[in-house]
């Protein structure tokens, strides 16, 4: 096994973080979960033109809070067995749900597919807050100047538990037989979803995003996807005045300090070469996972391709199949 530039496999086992955690952390997310389910989702799907022998699909809109509508691709099994398992799928940073076609190994084994497009990235969702301060160069960054229920993540956290909800209430679905996944940023959202949707009950994060920002910038490496951190400093604390209460603010949308609240069963991998998250990131929030876990390791790979790894994903869901 090659040298980690992170911390030694040992000290990663055990590593939990250094980002701060806010005072106010769960009364936040529990407020937050209050003010998404008062929201009226206004559900609509309309038939899409992909329309392949043995599944249904749609474009499934909804609201989210803040009155932004949301967009998903919704696939499900067409004259199968009903109720059906489900499965949810959130994409990498900056990108969108994909293509219908490489959905349907799911809907073939008979669950139902949602694939969400985060709010104002490459996909079809809305981003309509109106905030103060920066909104330049990402969305990590994206309300930090503002109040802490203003954060862009904030909002996309809540729309991966508002999803789960909505695809759990419709009549096909079995709502106790749902899972996610995504890797990078749709890591972070896997988990994010599994934190505030008990309903999910398998969830498989691919090196997740969105953790222990501090970490990340003292290892000197805000670039690539958190080159905004660097980008924020330069623009609107050149000092780093305010260094602590920044982090301190990015900690409430930060994946480590939700994974606790996880009762889903986890299958997470992690490749020990990760420069854009690293190890250590990734590690501070699967140490605090208290449920059901386990961690495949690629020792020799980045945030790339991670051979075979979707084939034992495909194989973790298939417990919600019965």
């Amino acid at each position: 096994m090659p040298l980690t530039f992170d911390k030694p496999l040992p000290q990663l086992k055990v590593y939990q973080g250094i980002n701060p955690r806010p005072k106010d952390f769960d009364v936040f997310w529990d407020e937050s979960l209050a003010e998404m389910n008062a929201v009226d989702p206004k559900i609509e799907l309309r038939p899409a033109r992909f329309t392949p022998a043995h599944a249904e699909c749609f474009d499934l809109f909804f609201t989210g809070v803040g009155g932004s509508r949301v967009h998903a691709k919704y696939l499900r099994p067409k004259g199968g067995r009903k109720p059906h398992p489900a499965v949810l799928q959130f994409h990498g940073y900056t990108g969108n749900a994909g293509d219908w076609h490489d959905k349907l190994n799911y809907v073939g084994r008979g669950f139902a597919v949602a694939a969400m497009d985060c709010r104002g990235q490459g996909g079809l969702s809305e981003s309509l807050e109106a905030i103060k301060g920066n909104n330049f160069k990402g969305q990590i960054i994206r309300g930090l100047d503002d109040d802490p229920r203003k954060f862009a993540f904030r909002q996309m956290f809540l729309d991966t538990a508002q999803l789960a909800k909505i695809v759990g209430g419709f009549d096909e679905v079995d709502e106790e037989r749902m899972g996610a996944m995504g890797g990078s940023q749709g890591g972070a959202l896997t988990l994010a979803c599994a934190a505030l949707a008990p309903k999910i009950k398998r969830a498989a994060p691919v090196y997740p995003f969105l953790c222990d920002y501090q970490r990340v910038w003292e290892m000197d490496l805000a670039e690539g996807a958190y080159e905004e951190l660097r980008t924020y400093f330069r623009h609107f604390d050149p000092r780093h005045e305010r260094e602590a209460e920044i982090f301190t603010k990015l900690g409430y949308i930060d994946i480590q300090h939700l994974a606790p609240r996880i009762k889903a069963e986890v299958l997470m991998a992690t490749g020990l070469m990760d420069k854009t998250c690293p190890p250590s990131t990734q590690f501070a929030a699967y140490n605090k996972i208290t449920s059901k876990k386990n961690m495949i390791l690629y020792p020799d790979f980045g945030h790339e391709g991670l051979p075979g790894f979707g084939d034992s994903v495909f194989e973790f869901m298939q417990a919600l199949a019965g």
